[in-house]
């Protein structure tokens, strides 16, 4: 029976209504690629915290031997003491007191706690570095969606010698990898929150709202002014992350069907970010240097007073003379060029090209009165280290081929954090530079592994896929017990030893 047009408009839905001139239709929202957290909160917690517990006690054990300082332990740790005793750095005699107090004042309070001994200097960075694999676990179980994964990353992090030797001495890079880790894992927190309520907003987010305060955002910038505090270096994680942010708040608009993402990003995102990102870092960043400002003697101080004729002379006295500093530090590591036995290029640093020699007595012997040879190098664990260039391959192709939000999460700490330094390759510079982009590495041979242990649905191909997993995780901690030696300086002898050091540029 045929059927007559008044008949067929009641059967067929209605065309939706043409939008008002000069307003653009809003787009299909897309699907998320972020994937869900899972549900075993409780677990995932207590599996996390056993981690850390075992991560800590590694580090601990024999933490004080040696007893002296060693490498650029020569700096920080009786700065530190300093700090203590008049609230600033009192070294006149020479010029390496370059890097804000943030770093010194947490040795600082080892020293303050267990006293101003290898043990006390050493024992903050054995916090800070369990510290960075409690949150690269549950950075990885956010962004990939699984505890299995979160838990193989902070092993693979805690198994590594470059970081394992780090977090054993008095210096200040596993601080900046701490405070960088922990920023980066509040934004994404932020992000994927600011993510939900937006999509759960429905036909208001076409047009956009005011999200209110962003207290994640927040302890982001808090920690990413920390990081500036300890070096410098932690700025261009800031910026790169910043940028990113501010991204990801457009493709959250768009994702739920904004007409303008752009402008809703722009409106609703960006008055908050300037004071998250750049205000409260900013304000971080001047915090830690309270000590100088109430010092009637810091160094550099009385700058301002005796260049009355400067420019800005409205500015108060100790800001110039804090400006003055910076700009004093800023040439000082801009023309670093003197030649040392350990420095190396960034290119070498992802290949573990050239470790650091911290500690190697001489004309050591054993009871039977054999020489023996101590060591403390800071290198890698190389079956972990050998994949980093492979897994950054891999991520450019999953960011290309998939849009990974992982991917680009662990690529943009890596340009912020390693290609940033090939821009004055002039500069002297040494592989523990690297210390704040080793958890994204990490990070990113995790996410090879994901592949490789492929999709969540039980069969074969996952069974197989896990056993690989597994068997790397436990080849990587071997290698880790067979390099041991000679990241804390056991005795060896000389064939040993020379097992242990794989190529020439390790000597």
């Amino acid at each position: 029976m045929a059927v007559t047009a008044p008949e067929r408009a009641e059967q067929e839905p209605a065309p939706p209504p043409p939008a008002p001139a000069g307003r653009p239709t809003a787009p299909r929202p897309r699907r998320d690629r972020t994937p869900p957290l899972p549900r075993d909160t409780r677990l995932s917690w207590l599996l996390t915290a056993v981690l850390g517990a075992l991560t800590l006690t590694s580090r601990l054990v024999g933490i004080s031997y040696p007893g002296q300082l060693i490498f650029d332990e020569a700096y920080y740790p009786p700065e530190a003491a300093e700090l203590l005793r008049w609230g600033h750095e009192y070294n006149r005699g020479y010029t390496f007191i370059v890097h804000p107090p943030l770093g010194k004042w947490l040795i600082a309070t080892g020293e303050a706690l267990f006293g101003n001994d290898s043990f006390g200097w050493r024992f903050p960075g054995a916090v800070a570095g369990t510290i960075a694999v409690v949150v690269l676990v549950r950075l990885t179980r956010r962004l990939t969606g699984s505890t299995l994964l979160g838990l193989v990353a902070g092993l693979l992090l805690a198994l590594d010698g470059f970081s394992f030797v780090l977090s054993r001495t008095g210096l200040l890079d596993v601080f900046l990898q701490t405070f960088v880790v922990a920023a980066v894992a509040c934004l994404v927190v932020d992000r994927d929150r600011v993510r939900a309520r937006i999509r759960d907003a429905g036909d208001r987010a076409t047009d956009g709202f005011r999200l209110g305060p962003r207290g994640w955002r927040i302890a982001a910038g808090f920690l990413f002014g920390c990081a500036c505090a300890v070096k410098w270096s932690g700025v261009w994680f800031l910026a790169f992350f910043a940028v990113a942010s501010l991204l990801w708040d457009r493709a959250s608009w768009r994702d739920a069907g904004a007409a303008r993402p752009t402008r809703a990003a722009a409106r609703y995102g960006l008055p908050g970010a300037l004071w998250a990102l750049a205000a409260v870092p900013v304000l971080t960043y001047l915090a830690s240097f309270t000590g100088w400002f109430l010092g009637e003697t810091s160094q550099g101080k009385a700058w301002a007073q005796q260049n009355p004729d400067t420019a800005f002379p409205f500015v108060p006295d100790a800001l110039r003379s804090l400006w003055h500093q910076h700009a004093e530090w800023l040439r000082f590591h801009g023309g670093l060029s003197t030649p040392h036995p350990w420095e190396s290029g960034p290119w070498s640093w992802v290949v573990n090209g050239r470790p650091i020699l911290l500690w190697n007595p001489q004309g050591l012997t054993d009871d039977a009165g054999e020489p023996v040879v101590r060591y403390i190098l800071m290198v890698g664990t190389p079956t972990l280290w050998f994949l980093f260039v492979p897994a950054m391959v891999w991520l450019v192709w999953r960011w290309a081929a998939r849009r990974d939000p992982a991917a680009g999460i662990v690529g943009t700490a890596i340009a912020a954090g390693w290609l940033t330094w090939l821009v004055n390759t002039d500069r002297t510079m040494f592989i523990f530079y690297l210390a704040p982009v080793v958890p994204f590495l990490v990070l990113g041979v995790t996410l090879l592994l994901q592949d490789v242990l492929g999709p969540r649905a039980r069969g074969p191909r996952r069974t197989v896929g896990l056993a690989v997993v597994c068997l790397y995780v436990a080849f990587v901690a071997v290698t880790f017990v067979f390099f041991l030696p000679v990241l804390t300086g056991e005795p060896l002898s000389n064939a040993e030893w020379l097992r242990r050091m794989w190529f020439p540029s390790w000597f």
